[in-house]
């Protein structure tokens, strides 16, 4: 092992374990760590400006592939598609929570469910997976599980059932898609995968593990929601989809602006527009008519509010990730999983699944997936194994896997917090019994459906 080697896993492993510590905030322990690879690993061991310049990857932006047509996506450093979608999924979500979107969205679905609190289940369970399939599943929960704890209080039942299998479906759907959880905008932009690349292959297999888990958390929580409606007080007041919406013309323009993201995302192969143009013509929309619907001031609300600090933390993680990159440790890593696996197709599928789902259970998958990208990448040049396998597999394990803990993904810290903000805290206890179980049996389907896939 090289010095620059030793530096590159040492400053990645301390970088891990101060995000896991929680004390500071999640971007600034990323930007310390990139800072420190720049200085230490790419100028101080290995002499190299060339390698600074090729972790930043400006050049990247300037190249007609990077916006429309077909992009290799084997650059490596900071993944400014990732970056720019991101940024443009953003602003977008932003416009709809402001317009009054989700909001009007639950209130009709309880609506139509006529308030009982089973059904409403299932619905709240199928729109969290379907949403998250197109907007990210940080933001569905967070808006689901604030409308869900409000509900909760009028119609009187425990929300934090509820709020579980939200968590759980949000990031199954944000499997399903390249735009819905951002370990897959990461694979996706980094591999060249398209939005019909991931529906067909991962949205398959999350379709008959999302079957499986809706029936689990009904046959779970059934008895416990129906006990709550004895309980309930007489004609109870039921708020109406329509008091959410205070201006038509912004909630017009954003479900439209919504409505054309889909199509540019889904029509992304045909038109060969780039996610990062993408993500910048849903910005631009969405900021253009929240100033026609509702002024500039309104707009600067949005531009405000957009999570910067996600930004910058991609962004320092991208270097720290390229470190290890440019150093080789990840080609080692790589090389140590076909001697452990033999070279069979079949143990690699395993190992990949299984270790980046039992992973993601305790550490953020977002760092996950952007570290094992360049292996399986690596992987798929010495193995023989099909990229795309490989790129499947780590979809499913680091996006399911997640669901474990109530700390795997960032969905699940949001949901959780949203819930003890409004007095129902959930507990380590309470959040495994019932989601530990569920990943096991969706990872263990995952597995099975990929080796009667691709083997």
């Amino acid at each position: 092992m090289t010095i620059a080697q030793g530096a590159a896993i040492f400053l990645f492993v301390a970088m891990f374990f101060v995000i896991l510590l929680d004390k500071f905030e999640r971007h600034i322990v990323t930007l310390a760590s990139a800072a420190c690879v720049i200085g230490i690993v790419f100028l101080l061991c290995m002499h190299s400006v060339s390698a600074v310049r090729s972790a930043f990857n400006f050049e990247s932006m300037f190249t007609a592939g990077f916006w429309y047509g077909e992009s290799d996506g084997t650059t490596g450093g900071i993944n400014w598609s990732t970056i720019l979608f991101i940024a443009g999924m953003m602003v977008m979500v932003e416009g709809l929570g402001q317009a009054g979107f989700f909001q009007w969205l639950c209130l009709r679905l309880a609506k139509a469910v006529h308030y009982h609190t089973v059904p409403l289940l299932l619905c709240f369970m199928c729109m969290s997976a379907f949403l998250s399939m197109f907007i990210d599943s940080i933001t569905v929960v967070l808006f689901l599980s604030a409308v869900t704890a409000e509900l909760a209080r009028v119609l009187e039942f425990d929300p934090v059932p509820m709020i579980i299998s939200e968590i759980f479906c949000a990031n199954m759907g944000g499997a399903a898609t390249m735009c819905g959880d951002p370990p897959n905008i990461i694979i996706g932009t980094s591999i060249g995968c398209t939005f019909f690349d991931f529906i067909a292959n991962t949205g398959v297999i999350i379709a008959v593990g999302f079957a499986v888990c809706l029936l689990y958390f009904f046959l779970c929580f059934r008895r416990t929601l129906k006990e709550s409606e004895k309980h309930r007080r007489p004609n109870p007041i039921y708020p109406e989809p329509s008091s959410a919406i205070t201006n038509k013309k912004a909630f017009a323009c954003a479900v439209f602006t919504f409505s054309t993201a889909v199509v540019l995302l889904v029509s992304h192969a045909q038109t060969r527009l780039s996610v990062a143009l993408i993500g910048m013509i849903v910005a631009a929309m969405t900021l253009a008519l929240t100033a026609f619907s509702s002024g500039w001031k309104s707009t600067a609300d949005i531009l405000r509010h957009i999570d910067y600090k996600t930004l910058l933390f991609f962004i320092g993680l991208f270097i720290s990730v390229n470190g290890l990159e440019q150093t080789g440790v990840l080609d080692q890593v790589a090389v140590l999983i076909g001697k452990v696996s033999g070279g069979k197709a079949a143990v690699v599928i395993a190992i990949i699944l299984w270790v980046s789902a039992i992973a993601s259970a305790f550490v953020d998958n977002i760092p996950l997936a952007a570290t094992m990208v360049p292996v399986i990448r690596s992987m798929a040049a010495t193995q023989g194994i099909p990229l795309m396998t490989l790129a499947w597999t780590l979809s499913l394990g680091t996006d399911i896997g997640g669901n474990a803990t109530p700390i795997g993904a960032s969905a699940n810290v949001v949901g959780t917090s949203v819930a003890a903000k409004n007095g129902h805290p959930i507990s380590w206890k309470t959040y495994c019994i019932y989601c530990v179980p569920a990943t096991i049996m969706v990872t263990a389907i995952s597995m099975i459906c990929l080796f009667v896939r691709y083997l």
